[in-house]
């Protein structure tokens, strides 16, 4: 097998065109989707309770706020639509 056959079509690295993992990734959303669903008309979905909710949130706010870069970066964007700059006028 050539390397390019080991490769999908959004390039990612395959062993087998067999199974979920190896499908497009439009194809997952819809198979996933349908199983939530499902899930959800029968009542055996996950239903998050406030508590698992705000401990979700903050372990994903931890997460992201580990990248300092990115953390700065969003408050520049903050600030900048908060305090916009206006040109000045020669002569002011």
């Amino acid at each position: 097998m050539t390397e390019a056959s080991n490769n999908n079509e959004n390039g990612r690295r395959t062993s087998s065109r067999r199974g979920f993992a190896s499908m497009d990734p439009a194809k997952q959303r819809e198979i996933a989707s349908k199983g939530g669903k499902a899930a959800h008309q029968q009542g055996v979905a996950h239903e998050w309770s406030p508590e698992e909710a705000r401990a979700a949130g903050r372990k994903g706010g931890e997460a992201v706020s580990r990248n300092k870069e990115h953390m700065a970066q969003i408050g520049r964007k903050g600030g900048e639509a908060s305090h916009p700059r206006t040109e000045q006028k020669s002569g002011e």
